[in-house]
């Protein structure tokens, strides 16, 4: 058992020349990276999002995606620095395994494979129906006749199109990564184009009136709310950022080229923070002109950029405007399929799932079999599930994993890196055995208790980090995350007794939000680590703990059917991992032992 243990919690460490060794082709700059990130995350929710947040937000709306791109810029500030700490493919995988420890990763890595193939699968489902909407759902009625599938919990046909787009695409993947980032590079900036055309067009039908609408009898209050800025007050602008916040998913997969980047250090961090500036102007763009054009409360929610130019006499705009749509799909299902091989990839390079799956072909230097797997497999999901059912699936593994980098980031960041007794390019197998104590660390129960009491603000103004002040740190991040749950509960179940002043209610929350107060400044008092880096997360610890508390907060308000689809999703994953994984990990760790 205690073999198991230290394999579970075994941590990889990627020295300086294993991070520029690779079997993959780097071909891709900072523009690619940039492309690929503004694509992945500027899909079609560009062209619905806005006016579906209106509805409920009013003008407020460029608000809420204003909150929603800071706490997007808090997790993308996370993955920028463990993407100049860790230029490594395979994302969130290799940075919580390189942090946290084996089986976390594993968990993080089934989870980044469910993301990027729902993901994926749900792009390709919705390029369909946008297409089939142009076409007069011609396709639909044809697929229907020829393969319908009478399952309660399935589509209502097999769509042969998404099966036949994502297999091409992952076919290009495979066999023309340079050339396949040409294209996506187009696509985006047509994109980028039609949003520009939409935003200058929009603003010269812009009337300033409809930011101030007031009700009257003649109007329904219910659509209305209070008028002016705020009609449904600042509840609905938060409620609205909770919604515009998915519209920012995505970026995460530039993470995921770190072996496939010229100067990957400077490229990823730049390019994350870049990608996340674009999307944020466009959607403050869209959203301020909407609102402009059209009355909050006549948006169509289904679409609303072609619905406000029909409302102001440029019927012919929406036809602009779908191939911006189209061209937005086709950017966003090339940047949800780019990473799902990539994670495969490094997670069997590690032996964790089928070796095979990671073999890189050594002509066109891509992981072939993986991708082209991996293409499979989203275009029979695609295929057999409606857009509903497949988004439903999709936002819980994307904010686990947000969660883990950040308080990844936190413990890295308070971790000296000049005392982990790592062997290069191995896995660690025990990080406490050459951990340096002064005498005072070795005394009695009594006194460490004592010593450790004065660590928690570090009262001995330590100025470097020891085994007691990570000890430290690493339960802070564990009891804030608790901490955090308990948080998002009380603003979920006791929104309604705090605003009627019950004392109970008031005082469980203020005391969890105290307790998460002092955490976060017990974990700020610590020593912090000293290792130069290419970027680092401003303003640590609050930025990370203030992407925790938002992450967190969002898994709490998915529904029961998804927290059940995640635990079916997670057996089989951990089955994987029992019979296959741990076995390879125990071998692994054995021979390392004999090495050693």
């Amino acid at each position: 058992m205690s073999t198991i243990w230290k394999v579970l919690t075994r941590k990889k460490e990627i020295d300086t020349e294993s991070v520029e060794e690779t079997r993959l082709s780097r071909v891709l700059g900072t523009f690619d990276l940039t492309a690929l990130g503004v694509g992945s995350t500027l899909g079609v929710g560009i062209y619905v999002l806005a006016g579906k947040v209106a509805v409920t937000a009013g003008p407020s709306v460029i608000l809420s995606f204003l909150i929603a791109a800071i706490a997007s810029v808090f997790a993308g500030l996370c993955y920028a620095e463990f993407g100049a700490r860790t230029p490594k493919t395979g994302s969130a995988y290799v940075y919580t395994y390189v942090c946290v420890g084996e089986f976390v990763a594993f968990v993080i890595g089934w989870n980044l494979i469910l993301e990027y193939v729902i993901g994926s699968a749900s792009v390709a489902r919705g390029l369909c129906s946008y297409l089939d909407t142009l076409l007069n759902n011609t396709l639909e009625n044809t697929f229907k006749e020829i393969a319908p599938i009478h399952v309660s919990f399935m589509s209502e046909y097999f769509d042969f199109l998404a099966f036949g787009i994502s297999i091409l695409l992952a076919i290009a993947l495979a066999f023309g990564l340079k050339e396949s980032s040409l294209a996506n590079n187009i696509f985006t900036s047509l994109n980028i184009g039609i949003v520009l055309f939409v935003i200058i067009a929009g603003a010269t039908k812009a009337d300033f009136k409809n930011w101030n609408i007031q009700p009257n009898n003649s109007t329904n209050a219910t659509i209305i709310g209070e008028g002016g800025f705020f009609p449904f007050g600042l509840e609905g602008t938060i409620a609205g950022a909770a919604t515009c916040f998915y519209g920012f998913i995505g970026f995460d997969c530039i993470a995921t080229t770190g072996e496939e980047v010229r100067n990957p250090r400077k490229a990823i961090p730049i390019a994350i923070i870049v990608s996340l500036g674009i999307v944020f102007l466009a959607y403050f763009g869209i959203s301020t002109v909407l609102t402009l054009m059209v009355p909050y409360y006549l948006q169509d929610t289904r679409a609303s950029i072609p619905y406000a130019f029909e409302q102001i006499g440029w019927g012919w705009a929406k036809w602009v405007v779908a191939v911006g749509g189209t061209c937005g799909l086709l950017a966003s299902l090339f940047g949800a399929m780019f990473p799902l091989p990539r994670i495969i990839y490094a997670m069997a390079a590690d032996g964790l799932v089928f070796r095979f799956l990671g073999k890189v072909n050594p002509r066109f230097q891509t992981p072939v079999v993986g991708t082209i797997l991996a293409g499979l497999l989203t275009g029979l999901m695609g295929a057999l599930f409606d857009l509903a059912q497949l988004v439903n699936m999709m936002s819980i593994g994307t904010l686990m994993a947000y969660t883990v980098v950040a308080a990844s980031v936190l413990l890295l960041r308070y971790t000296d890196e000049d005392r982990r007794p790592y062997a290069p390019g191995t896995v660690n197998s025990d990080s406490d055995d050459n951990e340096l104590y002064s005498d005072s660390d070795q005394l009695t129960p009594e006194r460490t208790n004592t010593h450790y009491i004065a660590q928690f603000l570090n009262c001995g103004r330590h100025s470097e980090p020891t085994k007691k002040s990570q000890n430290i740190v690493t339960f802070n991040v564990l009891l804030y995350c608790v901490t955090c749950i308990l948080i998002g509960l009380s603003a979920i179940y006791l929104k309604d007794p705090i605003s009627e002043g019950q004392t109970w209610a008031i005082a469980l929350a203020s005391t969890a939000i105290g307790i998460a107060c002092i955490l976060i400044m017990s974990i700020a008092t610590q020593p912090v680590s000293r290792q130069e880096l290419s970027f680092k997360v401003p303003m640590v610890p609050l930025v990370p703990a203030l992407s925790i508390l938002v992450n967190i907060y969002l898994m709490l308000n998915l529904d029961t059917e998804t927290w059940i689809r995640f635990a079916v999703w997670m057996a089989v994953g951990l089955s994987v991992y029992l019979f296959y994984g741990l076995p390879n990990s125990l071998r692994n760790y054995r021979d390392y032992e004999r090495l050693d």
